[in-house]
């Protein structure tokens, strides 16, 4: 049902009905799309703000993505109908519209590339995706071939969906002259100023051919008439209309008559996306089906070359081999991809939320530590004077905040240490905390280091009486949003997530030369955590926080909502969890949290509106932050246990993450292990029929936490002002691990074993045993063999 190429470069799916929202994406920095196993698509582009070009047949909000994506049978696509003129005999590719059963099926998820292979009747049909490097331009090969034995006719008939564009202005025709179907629109506007924003965009949509079709039809309402998507009425004469649309909803279908002796094929070519005119349409035929270099390839085939390259600028820093094939190949193909993904496109977003940005270019750090820097001093530069961050960083000249960016959180600043942290394991570039960089409300430049020390003395003072944090409309989590709105409510967890930030700024002071900024913040650590004891530590687990009316929550009284688990892991990490604590957290989070998905966000899921909470109350049980397990979440929780050496926890909650390995757990979860969703199902003691479905939704701040995991945990190669410090936590029954780890321009190739002989881990490169945990004087361009030994469990 599921398999992967020998090169473990792609995965198939084989049957279109098993696991019907199986999807993949791809992207570029002006678009994303994410392809349905079925043939269904949801792609959008940016000019700047994110646009359609593919619309649903009705007016649409202009969101990517929604959880657990709802397809239709007008839901967008990109189909192609097959009809023999002999039998009139009618199947679809991939699947929809006609979802005839096919003789043969492959869905197809590469890391640059998705495609389909259908075989019915023996006529075989391929489709192919790729993208522009840098333009909002899908690139489709359809390819048809004749497996039978004998002579045969048929048509197919590509069927690109362009849906309701605009109730003010929506047309669509075919243009001889460039050999495919342009659609018109205007995007709707009241106000005359608005006029000078809408009049450069990109309102056209076009399907270009590499061959003149026979016929073409851009009259949706024409095309299906009374047979409905499934059976146009179009496709039963011997041509198509070639009707033209007007004020009507627009389509983009094209017929190629096609006569096969056995054996032959025919393939062609598509270019589908947006444009700003016909002279626009005109130059991208021109440059992708006219043109051609030296070598005589067209314009189409050095762009798909130019993608492949551009998709592997995001290969990972590391390759693993462990005794679990299907976690190797995960975390060495599909996580940087999906990490690079995040660093790379901001998630096509002009102003990402502060804490995203920051985390998703912690990643970053790993795959291209310069992008990472740059990141890192575009948002301070967007910090005001008084250390406070922003909810969203601006990227664009024309942006503004936007909706949930207009709700006021609290947590944005602890993030600045624990993800420019990671930069520095990797780079030890310190030189970044000398760079100078305004204020967003004063121009005096300042260093990095005085942005950072603001921002840990911002959460320091905006505290309550007790010493615990404001939360006001939010935190990490976005829909906590009546806790504080009256100003006086309280985040349990921001006060420990602080109490770690300060740890982990005063350890990169110490790194700095500023030892006495760094015990002023361990100092400030250490106060924090007495006070989290005091007044958050519930018996057996910590709360959540505490009310606008002095009501605290997320305590064994609460019937919904009694355990959250951020509080839990991030206790373990600040060390507000002591000896005695510990292990009355993690007997808690296992027995009322963890699920064969993984960790629930909290439990039980509310079941109706708690007012003093606020609306991640009135999510669905087990959807999103209502107890789904909320993989970002999750991971806090897996880097937490390995702080305190549950390797064994860790890993089996880490593993949890991917679908898989077993194909049953797959087809339930619904999605392919192509990347982390950023939840799946939970409520698990309370709606076990629905937990562990996936979201299907890839934009999450989990796979750089889960990289974190592996780096710093699982393999323990983490860099450090030093070198590279080895201290591997390996699951007790894996008796070999190796892994090859670029780190500051040199690579090392590191395996690890058990042996019965060995009483403490000893540590050798090339072939010599160092003295403690750190391979230091490492030269840029050399290589170094490490062997680790470990003791038996």
């Amino acid at each position: 049902m599921i398999e992967t190429t020998k090169d473990e470069q792609y995965i198939i799916l084989n049957s279109p009905v098993v696991m019907p929202k199986a999807s993949g994406f791809l992207w570029n920095d002006h678009m994303m799309m994410d392809v349905n196993c079925r043939g269904y698509t949801v792609s959008q582009f940016m000019q700047p703000e994110p646009a359609k070009y593919s619309h649903a047949p009705n007016l649409e909000a202009k969101t990517f993505m929604q959880p657990e994506q709802p397809y239709y049978a007008h839901h967008p696509g990109r189909f192609v109908y097959i009809k023999d003129e002999e039998s009139n005999e009618l199947f679809s590719a991939p699947y929809e519209p006609v979802r005839a059963k096919p003789d043969e099926y492959q869905f197809i998820v590469g890391k640059h590339d998705i495609s389909w292979k259908v075989v019915f009747n023996e006529i075989e049909l391929n489709m192919s995706l790729s993208l522009s490097p840098d333009e909002p331009i899908e690139m489709w090969k359809v390819t048809v071939k004749n497996n039978s034995n004998r002579p045969r006719k048929i048509s197919i008939y590509p069927s690109f969906t362009i849906g309701y564009m605009s109730w003010m202005n929506q047309a669509g025709q075919y243009e001889a002259d460039l050999q495919g179907i342009v659609c018109t629109s205007i995007t709707p506007y009241q106000k005359y100023t608005d006029y000078e924003k809408i009049k450069t965009l990109k309102d056209m949509t076009f399907l270009l051919a590499d061959k003149a079709p026979l016929s073409w039809e851009a009259n949706w309402e024409v095309f299906e008439g009374e047979g409905g998507i499934h059976a146009p009425s179009a496709i039963e004469g011997e041509t198509l209309s070639n009707s033209d649309a007007r004020y009507e909803t627009p389509a983009a279908v094209m017929q190629y008559r096609l006569s096969f002796e056995a054996g032959d094929e025919e393939q062609l070519r598509f270019l589908f996306g947006p444009a700003h005119n016909k002279q626009d349409i005109a130059a991208i035929r021109e440059k992708y089906f006219v043109q051609r270099n030296a070598a005589g390839e067209d314009g189409f085939a050095v762009a798909q070359q130019a993608y492949k390259q551009y998709i592997e600028r995001g290969a990972g820093n590391i390759t693993i081999q462990t005794p679990d094939s299907s976690f190797d190949q995960f975390v060495n193909h599909w996580l940087p991809r999906q990490i690079y993904y995040h660093g790379q496109t901001n998630r096509l977003t002009t102003d990402p939320q502060t804490r995203n940005y920051l985390q998703d270019n912690m990643g970053m750090s790993y795959i291209d530590p310069a992008t990472a820097r740059q990141a890192f001093l575009t948002a301070m530069k967007q910090q005001a004077a008084s250390g406070a961050m922003p909810d969203g960083i601006i990227l664009h000249k024309d942006a503004e905040l936007k909706y949930i960016n207009q709700v006021p959180h609290t947590d944005h600043c602890i993030w600045l240490p624990l993800s420019l942290v990671t930069y520095l394991d990797e780079t030890n570039d310190y030189s970044i905390l000398e760079e100078l960089i305004p204020f967003q409300d004063d121009p005096k430049p300042v260093s990095v280091f005085e942005h950072i020390v603001r921002a840990m003395n911002w959460l320091i003072q905006t505290r309550d009486e007790r010493g615990l944090n404001y939360i006001e409309q939010g935190d990490w989590c976005d829909p906590m949003n009546m806790v504080g709105y009256k100003g006086k409510g309280v985040s349990g967890w921001l006060t420990i997530a602080s109490a770690y930030a300060f740890q982990v700024w005063a350890e990169i002071c110490d790194n700095a030369g500023q030892p006495a900024v760094a015990e002023q913040f361990r100092t400030e650590a250490n106060k924090t955590n007495e006070i989290v004891n005091e007044h958050l530590w519930d018996g057996n687990w910590y709360a959540r926080g505490i009310t606008d009316d002095n009501v605290k929550f997320g305590i064994h009284t609460d019937v919904e909502g009694k355990i959250y688990i951020n509080p839990q892991g991030w206790s373990l990490m600040s060390g507000a969890a002591d000896a005695e604590k510990q292990p009355k957290i993690l007997k808690a989070v296992e027995e009322l949290l963890e699920t064969p998905y993984g960790v629930e966000k909290l439990a039980p899921s509310f079941t109706k509106m708690r007012e003093d909470v606020g609306r991640v109350t009135q999510k669905h049980p087990g959807s999103a932050e209502n107890g789904a397990v909320y993989n970002h979440a999750a991971a806090f929780y897996i880097f937490a246990l390995y702080q305190v050496d549950q390797q064994d926890n860790a890993y089996r909650l880490l593993r949890k993450m991917i679908p898989g390995p077993d194909l049953a757990d797959i087809i339930h979860r619904g999605q392919l292990p192509a990347f982390i969703p950023n939840y799946y199902r939970g409520a698990y003691r309370q709606i076990p029929r629905t937990a562990g479905r996936s979201s299907h939704l890839f934009n999450t701040g989990t796979a750089a936490w889960v990289y974190r995991c592996i780096i710093d945990g699982l393999f323990g190669v983490k860099g450090s002002k030093d070198g590279l410090s080895i201290q591997p936590q390996l699951p007790s029954d894996w008796q070999t691990a190796s892994i090859q780890r670029q780190f500051r321009g040199a690579a090392f190739n590191i395996v690890i074993e058990r042996h019965t002989d060995v009483r403490e881990m000893a540590i050798y490169v090339d072939e010599q045993m160092i003295e403690g945990h750190t391979v230091r004087n490492i030269q840029a361009g050399e290589k170094y063999e490490v062997l680790v030994k470990l003791p038996q469990k």
